[in-house]
């Protein structure tokens, strides 16, 4: 019975220690930091030092004692926290006096927070209770930022002393951070913005839900002629199949052939992810609308009239295939890399030709990642607002009728949430096939024993499929990029192309001044504050996303299904739906956050999450159990578990998750089109305004500059986070022989 001494004591001796240490957050948040929001730069600039203290910028134990004594609520619990520490953990009371004062902090934060915000106090009790009918407070700052996050990891310590996931701190309180912040930035907005719109009468609200123009079915007709939501719906599913077929053909291409020139077939599979998506559907115009390049040639060659086939669903479907397959191709790699190649030479050594090992073996082995990707493809496609925007022309989709009803004229916030639960209902049910497809079974092929085998070559059929779809794919791709870039270079794109760089120099200007280099271009700000803010949510969405899925496919607890679930809602509410909820939420205390870069980061992260989870969820299906419980039998806890064993094989999910938030916060629109600022302006949100100013040329090139940046930040993050390493072979140039 040593064993277990050896390893309980430890974790006796760091008990305590980690309950002092969050109580000694938490005191710290009452008496360092300032308690409210601060303007301007927040807690990071140094400008508030000057005034300190003060009723702006002191912490809660000078505003406590200057006449605001209901901020003393939420720090008594931690008294309860600290009788704790005098009870042996062994007992029922220790856990149970943790996760009271845990949650009853947190509770008595946000009440107070509620209670009373910048215009005095919200109930009118409130008033004789408090004595003082100007009482006013601002939104909450990093003082009770950090005593509500002492307040959830005790919490959660409790919960674990209570048994929750076999006792596990880490397991327990990683649960508990990312199921708060979820309802706090996901759902909390959702639920303000359905509050304001569902107040009108039942009826009114029964007769939007089922209008003519949302569910009509007389596609008889023609597709035009279908109600919006079966628009949507018949447009995902081509897109997301589509997506999945292109991606699957692209990781093959890249893991299990000698193809020569696979770094330029990775460039040109990412390089629609890094795009705006206006900007390829302007190249698609530039080149396929009336006065394209494209159309001209046909109608000067083969008298082929000018239309506008590229307006409609032609056109959606192709910009959103051209900015989706990455996702599925990042996803489908790192399946395709887990694919044990024993099992591929099992089946060889049984006489099985090339075909039946890949319809037998390879391709059940893929089916997670399969899904996963469809799942991906689908739900972007129903989030999707700037392609359908920019072509969509008469074919209208529930993403542009969302913004239509909340920036219309008519202003119809009841009608956008209900074509936003349309979406959820639409994505809830994609969900729930995924789940029956992959069924209960076992995908398992990374065990942590040796696999130094081959991979199996492809059979003839499927390589040259792969590379019928990939390649031609890849050249309209190069078009596409070439007529972005073009457009950069010349006066007037589709009038006068005449060469200049006037664009690049009214952007990009850099001049030689008295005090030294001057960046005098017009898009230098706004480049900067794009560059930084993405830097920032990049890791912090790939670091939450790696975490839920290990999470989710490691861990049993009530109510897993329905947290995979709120993982994945942010991804299909539309960008519009998120901004405008977010301005509503937190533009008033007690989370005030408008204006700032913090909900710049926020917006990203929780938008860009579900990425990181799905890949994250097709990777991990594939690593034996055993590795993580053979980890814990010697010993390690689960974060040491996940950090050194975990980790290194999830790095495809990781350099996916980190591929994917970055270039996504250099290039969204709508979701950031409500929650920019002057001081916070992002690129793409320059770049519409040039657009909407008939600058182009501008747009254009620095639509050009993004792509180029983003493409170096790809490699810097590719040989930052590295490949994994399971002891396997690459896929020889020379077939293996096989029974025919």
């Amino acid at each position: 019975m040593t064993i277990p001494t050896m390893i309980e004591g430890p974790d006796r001796r760091s008990a305590g220690q980690g309950v002092w240490g969050w109580i000694a957050l938490g005191l710290a948040g009452l008496a360092v930091v300032p308690w409210y929001a601060l303007g301007g730069a927040g807690i990071f600039s140094a400008g508030w030092f000057g005034s300190f203290p003060s009723p702006a910028s002191a912490p809660a134990i000078w505003q406590i004692w200057n006449g605001k004594p209901w901020l003393l609520l939420p720090a008594l619990p931690l008294l309860g926290a600290f009788a704790a520490l005098f009870v042996p953990r062994e007992q029922p009371l220790h856990g149970r006096l943790l996760a009271c004062s845990g949650m009853l902090g947190l509770a008595l934060l946000l009440a107070q927070g509620f209670a009373i915000d910048h215009r005095g106090p919200t109930l009118d009790a409130l008033q004789h209770i408090l004595s003082v009918s100007s009482t006013k407070q601002s939104g909450l700052g990093a003082g009770a930022a950090l005593l509500g996050f002492a307040h959830l990891m005790l919490f959660a310590r409790g919960l674990s002393r209570r048994g929750f996931c076999r006792g596990d701190a880490f397991t327990v309180g990683a649960i508990t951070l990312i199921v708060t912040l979820i309802a706090l930035f996901v759902f909390f907005p959702v639920l303000v913005v359905l509050l304001q719109a569902f107040t009108g009468p039942m009826t009114e609200m029964i007769a939007k839900t089922f209008d003519a123009s949302i569910w009509s079915l007389a596609c008889i007709l023609g597709p035009l002629r279908c109600g919006v939501a079966w628009n949507t719906l018949f447009l995902a599913i081509v897109v997301g199949a589509g997506t999945t077929l292109l991606g699957l053909a692209f990781a093959l291409i890249a893991v299990r052939t000698g193809f020569r020139f696979k770094p330029v077939l990775r460039i040109l599979t990412v390089l629609p992810i890094i795009t705006p998506p206006f900007v390829i559907g302007l190249a698609l115009i530039l080149l396929f609308g009336r006065s394209g390049a494209v159309t001209a040639l046909m109608m000067d060659w083969f008298d082929i009239p000018r239309s506008r086939w590229i307006y409609g669903f032609t056109g959606i479907a192709i910009a959103q295939l051209l900015a989706f397959t990455p996702i599925a191709f990042l996803v489908l790699i790192g399946v395709v890399q887990g694919v044990a190649p024993s099992l591929e030479e099992a089946a060889q050594t049984l006489r099985a030709n090339r075909w039946a090992v890949f319809r037998t073996v390879t391709w059940p082995l893929l089916r997670p990642g399969i899904a996963n990707a469809f799942l991906l493809g689908f739900v972007e496609s129903l989030a999707d607002f700037g392609n359908p925007l920019v072509l969509g022309g008469s074919y209208d989709v529930l993403a542009t009728k969302i913004f239509f009803a909340i920036v219309g004229a008519s202003h119809d916030e009841s009608r956008a949430a209900i074509l936003a639960m349309i979406l959820l209902v639409f994505t809830l049910l994609a969900f729930w096939a995924q789940q029956h497809w992959l069924g209960n079974k076992s995908y398992t092929t990374v065990t942590g024993k040796g696999d130094s085998g081959l991979p199996a070559p492809l059979p003839r059929n499927v390589s040259l499929l792969s590379y019928a779809l990939a390649l031609p794919w890849a050249l309209f791709t190069v078009v596409i990029y070439v007529t972005i870039f073009f457009g950069g270079f010349v006066k007037a794109v589709g009038r006068d192309h005449s060469f200049t760089l006037s664009h690049y120099l009214a952007g990009f200007a850099i001049e030689w001044g008295a005090s030294g280099l001057l960046f005098s271009g017009s898009a230098w700000g706004s480049f900067g504050i794009t560059l930084w803010i993405s830097a920032i949510a990049a890791p912090l969405t790939a670091g939450i996303g790696v975490l839920t899925a290990y999470l989710l496919t490691r861990q049993q607890f009530t109510g897993r299904r329905a947290f995979e679930f709120g993982t994945m809602l942010s991804f299909a509410i539309p960008g519009t739906v998120i901004g405008i909820s977010y301005v509503l939420a937190f533009n008033v205390p007690p989370l005030e956050l408008t204006g700032t870069g913090i909900i710049l980061v926020i917006c990203f992260v929780f938008r860009n999450m579900p990425v990181g989870v799905r890949a994250g969820i097709a990777s991990l299906s594939q690593i034996d159990k055993s590795l993580d419980e053979a980890s814990l039998t010697l010993g390690a806890g689960a974060a040491g578990t996940f950090r050194r064993i975990t980790m290194p094989l999830l790095r495809p999910a990781i350099t996916a998750a980190l591929i994917y938030s970055f270039v996504r916060a250099m290039t969204a629109v709508s979701a950031i089109i409500f929650l920019v600022t002057a001081q916070y302006n992002m690129a793409t949100a320059y770049i519409v305004g040039r657009v909407e100013a008939g600058e182009l040329g501008l747009a254009i090139a620095y639509s050009s500059v993004l792509i180029l940046v983003m493409v170096l930040a790809i490699g810097v993050i590719q040989l930052a986070v590295g490949e994994r390493r399971i002891g396997r072979r690459s896929i020889a140039t020379t077939p293996i022989p096989t029974t025919a």
